[in-house]
């Protein structure tokens, strides 16, 4: 299956250091050698990196561990692909507008013969379930408030219910922004860590590199890590649980009563 990654912070920050071991997976240490890519939020607009090939073969990746381009949500993929031909049509994450603001999507799992009816304003370009499901979830949302974004207490629970229609039909684990609040959803696996005062160094477990993050931050600095699989071997990551639809912001998972949810 693919793999994702996503980061959510405090202050803008770059994401060389995890995608230097995330991109490693992608035909090095693991077998996601069908495509790659990664969206990186800047302000309201959205810069996004997509390539079929292998993300250790890929140019693109390259340039992306290089350039430490800061953002507050970042989402990226490593695909093994199950549904859809290897091409770039293919490739997560996945971009739509709603609202007036770039929603952003990847998702790990399989959902065999999804293939919803209902699809009145968005529609997959490629094959891949992942994307239908993307779809669905957008409409969805556009039908539910059709005047604009709601409060995110009124936005979760129905996000939370499409969620759970759509993970019956198979596993649903998925990464989703629109720049103001990160979704993460697990359905088989997920897992992330937040980084904050006091620092410490992590050392990755897909190549041998340590970075001491007391050095590049200052006290206030706050960063969460989701992936499928953690990314260092010397940190407390946290398994979120089959079912758990999580909201980060700000470098935090938001508390059930926020989101409507107690």
């Amino acid at each position: 299956m693919c793999q994702l990654l996503g980061m959510n912070c405090n202050v803008p920050t770059d994401i060389c250091f995890s995608f230097e071991g995330f991109s490693s997976r992608g035909g090095k240490t693991d077998e996601h050698r069908d495509g790659w890519g990664i969206a990186f939020f800047e302000g309201v607009g959205c810069r996004i990196f997509l390539d079929e090939k292998p993300s250790v073969l890929s140019p693109i990746a390259e340039l992306v561990r290089q350039y430490p381009i800061k953002s507050t949500h970042v989402i990226a993929h490593i695909r093994k692909a199950t549904f859809g031909v290897v091409a770039l049509e293919n490739c997560h994450p996945f971009q739509r507008e709603l609202w007036g603001r770039y929603w952003v999507f990847a998702h790990n799992g399989d959902l065999p013969d999804f293939d919803p009816e209902n699809t009145p304003f968005y529609h997959p370009v490629g094959q891949t379930d992942s994307e239908r499901a993307f779809c669905l979830i957008l409409n969805t949302l556009r039908q539910s408030f059709p005047a604009g974004k709601p409060p995110l207490s009124q936005l979760y629970p129905i996000l939370q219910a499409v969620t759970r229609t759509i993970a019956n039909s198979g596993s649903f684990n998925y990464l989703l922004s629109d720049g103001e609040h990160f979704f993460a959803h697990c359905s088989t696996k997920l897992c992330y860590v937040v980084r904050q005062a006091p620092f410490a160094a992590a050392h990755l477990i897909d190549a041998d590199i340590t970075v001491d993050f007391q050095e590049l931050t200052t006290p206030r600095d706050r960063v969460a890590i989701i992936t499928t699989v953690p990314l260092t071997d010397n940190e407390a990551w946290t398994t979120l649980q089959p079912g758990e639809l999580l909201v980060f912001q700000d470098g935090l998972p938001l508390a059930s009563d926020v989101l409507g949810d107690g």
